[in-house]
């Protein structure tokens, strides 16, 4: 498929210069159809038969297996959850943290991450998001290393493989601004959150999590997809893998809309979207702002305005077809470059601007 038929696939792309994946990405047709069909089906032959329960387990485990081929990991080691911070609460909660355990992080994390770590029962540990940082914060009381693996205010990519071989310290890394922006392997990660309505384009209310060693984490929020087997006093024996993680059944037309999407990213989508990514760099410091260039990037753009004006700035690009962000308090806006951005895109921002 070329680019122009990939990008005709995103009816909101013929409106706007849509450039907010970072937070929602856009929803293309097949996505759209594939959960009619779902929901079609439910309404013509009824949602509780059997056979349509079994129809919906059998797409949750093709789309483990979609999202574990994703990250480069088997199916057995995903849980399939409704978002980042589903995945991240999890993790947190069946760690089973301590007053006396620490947890390192940093300052450019979202809420989706540093909200859990706050109830998890350690001390956490802030850091400035480097790699230096966070390594000269490991002392004998670190848990546990959380970050992003690319940062959503700015679009830096943190060393996450490097830090876990070099700490030796298991390490929940947050993959929202990552899956479906770059290539990912999350091979030799403990814990590996994905989001589904973001760079993956598919419906929101979906996301997984990867965990490396399922044997090692607690079940700590058991819902009825945890177990294989119960007693009726409520002991069980929990599910092969991950999937004793599952927090909720994913609706079965949100499984289908996201397996629809996963199918239609291109395999040139990764390449085009980091080269026009750094086009607009380019563009944005031409026309004169001040752009934040991390040395490791992703396709997440970000110039600096002042803070009481950022949210001026999102709401007149809006008016002029153009769909950023700002980060409150950050004094930034940002862009989220996809491989469906054209060139068209990156004029009307600047022009707008």
């Amino acid at each position: 498929m070329t680019f122009e038929e990939a990008r005709d696939q995103f009816p909101v792309l013929e409106r706007y210069a849509y450039l907010q994946a970072g937070s929602v990405g856009p929803i293309a047709r097949g996505t759209v159809d594939a959960m009619h069909a779902a929901e079609q089906s439910g309404l013509r032959d009824g949602r509780g038969s059997h056979s349509r329960f079994m129809q919906l387990l059998d797409a949750r485990e093709e789309l483990r297996r979609d999202v574990g081929a994703l990250v480069g990991v088997p199916a057995d080691r995903i849980a399939l959850t409704a978002s980042t911070t589903d995945g991240c609460n999890i993790v947190l909660a069946g760690l089973d943290l301590r007053a006396g355990d620490e947890v390192i992080t940093t300052t450019d994390e979202h809420f989706g991450l540093i909200g859990p770590l706050h109830t998890s029962g350690a001390r956490v540990v802030v850091v400035e998001p480097d790699a230096e940082s966070i390594l000269a914060a490991v002392t004998p009381r670190t848990r546990l290393v959380a970050v992003s693996h690319v940062l959503w205010t700015t679009g830096a990519l943190l060393p996450v493989h490097e830090l876990r071989r070099i700490t030796g310290i298991p390490i929940l890394v947050d993959g929202a601004q990552s899956v479906g922006a770059i290539p990912v392997d999350a091979t030799g990660l403990d814990f590996y959150t994905v989001s589904g309505q973001k760079w993956l384009c598919g419906p929101e209310g979906t996301g997984a999590l990867v965990v490396a060693d399922y044997e090692a984490l607690r079940i700590a929020r058991p819902s009825y997809l945890a177990q294989q087997a119960y007693e009726r006093d409520g002991s069980f024996e929990p599910r092969a893998g991950a999937a004793r993680f599952d927090p909720n059944v994913t609706p079965f037309a949100l499984t289908a809309g996201l397996r629809a999407a996963m199918a239609a990213l291109p395999s040139w989508g990764f390449a085009r979207a980091a080269e026009t990514a750094d086009r607009l760099r380019d563009r944005l410091g031409e026309a004169g702002q001040e752009v934040v260039v991390p040395r490791e990037r992703a396709t997440l753009v970000a110039w600096r305005a002042a803070v009481d004006e950022s949210a001026g700035i999102v709401a007149r690009l809006a008016d002029a077809g153009v769909i950023v962000r700002d980060l409150p308090g950050r004094g930034l806006v940002r862009a989220s470059v996809g491989w469906w951005t054209s060139e068209g895109d990156l004029e009307r921002l600047v022009a707008a601007l």
